[in-house]
């Protein structure tokens, strides 16, 4: 059931230019970088921010008219409920400090931890499974990449302890 209601959750206009003005900031860093690293050209050719500069630029002039047609629609709808966007967050967030934790941690602990956490706490299964499975992939992972392809993959403390 979805509703109008004020403090049912964020409205579409207010997410959609908001989205839009985090797309544009990108777009400013991308051309700061850019400028630091020289957008004119060289003896050689283009400098590297040359071509970067130039897609920071189309980003934020694209930003800039999505947010004025954004904001001169006249859409006043439920971009989605509280709830909702707690159930979207309760993914999100424990995959932003997979990906943050993993270059401290290395990539088969921090996929062990991640795998166990979403198995328990949003598949609700038993202990003997989660402990299956969050230890079977990382170290099926580890056969397959590691050992059968010859790839290295980012590896952390405890790794480094085991020798692998």
């Amino acid at each position: 059931m979805t509703t109008n209601s004020p403090g049912a959750g964020p409205m579409h206009k207010t997410v959609e230019a908001g989205v839009t003005i985090a797309i544009a900031l990108f777009g400013v860093i991308v051309i700061i970088g850019s400028v630091k690293a020289g957008i004119n050209w060289g003896a050689e050719g283009p400098r590297a921010g040359f071509f970067p500069f130039y897609i920071g630029m189309a980003i934020v002039v694209s930003s800039a008219i999505n947010l004025w047609n954004g904001l001169r629609e006249d859409n006043d709808s439920l971009f989605a409920e509280w709830g909702q966007l707690r159930q979207v967050l309760s993914v999100v967030v424990p995959t932003a400090i997979y990906v943050g934790v993993m270059p401290f941690t290395g990539l088969y602990l921090a996929s062990m931890v991640f795998i166990a956490w979403f198995m328990r706490w949003l598949g609700k299964y038993n202990w003997l499974t989660v402990a299956a499975v969050s230890i079977g992939m990382p170290v099926i992972t580890y056969l397959i990449f590691e050992r059968w392809f010859l790839v290295p993959l980012p590896k952390g403390p405890v790794e480094e302890w085991l020798g692998l």
